[in-house]
C-alpha cells in the first residue's frame, strides 16, 4: 500500500561531489522530516553493489545511515542501473531488483506502478544488465582490482560524467513507456527530468533527480509534490 506522506528519492548518484542524499536522510534521522515510507527509486549511489568491496567501503557511512533508518521507517529500495545486488547490504529493507520491477502498490481504488525506469528497453540492454549484475564477474573484477586501481578509475569516470540534461521531446518517450503499464499511476526515476504527464487515463510521474534538480517528491493528499532540498 502507498501511504500518505511517503517520500520518493531518485537518482541521487551519491559520491564525493553529490552529497544531497546524505543531507536529506539526516533530515529524516533528526525528524525534520518524518515520512510514512521512504521509497528509493534507484541510482541513489553513483555506484554500489554488494560484491564491489571498494565501493561498499567508501559508502559505508551512508549504508549504515540507511540501515539505521530502516529500524524506524518502512524503506523500499528499487535497484537502478548504478546500484544493484543490494539485499545483503540492506537486510531489513525490501529491495526490488530490476527483474521484479515494476512493483504495484494500491492507493484507495488506484494502482500505482513503481520502477526505476530502465526496464522495457530492448533485449540488448536486458543482456547487458544481466552481465553487469553477475556475481562471478563482479567477484572476478574484485580479484584483479589490485590496490583498487579499477574501482578508482570507475569512480573518477562517474564523478566526471555529466548526468544532468534536458531530454528533448520527453513527453513522446513517456507516451511509449506508459504503453507497458496497465496501472493508473506510473512512477519512475532514471530520466532526471522531474516532470509529470496525463496520458489518456494514466498519470505518469518522473521523480526528479536529487543530484540534478536538488528535489525529492512527497505523496500527499493523493498528489505527488516535488520539494526542494534547500
Amino acid at each position: 500500500m502507498l501511504k500518505e506522506n511517503a517520500i520518493f528519492i531518485a537518482d541521487s548518484h551519491y559520491n564525493k561531489k553529490n552529497q544531497e542524499l546524505k543531507e536529506l536522510l539526516l533530515k529524516i534521522e533528526n525528524k525534520t522530516l518524518n515520512p510514512s515510507q521512504i521509497i528509493l527509486l534507484g541510482d541513489n549511489f553513483d555506484f554500489l553493489s554488494y560484491q564491489t568491496k571498494y565501493f561498499v567501503n567508501i559508502n559505508q557511512e551512508l549504508i549504515t545511515l540507511i540501515n539505521n533508518l530502516s529500524k524506524s521507517y518502512e524503506i523500499i529500495y528499487l535497484e537502478g542501473n548504478h546500484d544493484y545486488n543490494l539485499q545483503k547490504l540492506f537486510p531489513n529493507i525490501k529491495v526490488i531488483n530490476r527483474e521484479n520491477q515494476p512493483i504495484v502498490l494500491k492507493y484507495e481504488n488506484r494502482k500505482v506502478a513503481l520502477s526505476h525506469g530502465d526496464n522495457f528497453i530492448n533485449w540488448h540492454y536486458n543482456l547487458y544488465c544481466k552481465i553487469i549484475r553477475n556475481s562471478f564477474l563482479l567477484n572476478f573484477l574484485n580479484f584483479i582490482d589490485i590496490n583498487n586501481f579499477l574501482s578508482k578509475k570507475i569512480e573518477k569516470a562517474l564523478e566526471n560524467k555529466n548526468i544532468c540534461h534536458k531530454i528533448e521531446h520527453f513527453e513522446e518517450l513517456v507516451k511509449k513507456r506508459v504503453q507497458n503499464y496497465s496501472e493508473d499511476i506510473i512512477v519512475e526515476g532514471h530520466y532526471h527530468q522531474g516532470k509529470s504527464y496525463k496520458i489518456g487515463n494514466q498519470e505518469y510521474i518522473n521523480i526528479p533527480s536529487l543530484a540534478c534538480q536538488k528535489s525529492y517528491t512527497i505523496f500527499k493528499d493523493g498528489k505527488f509534490e516535488n520539494v526542494g532540498l534547500f
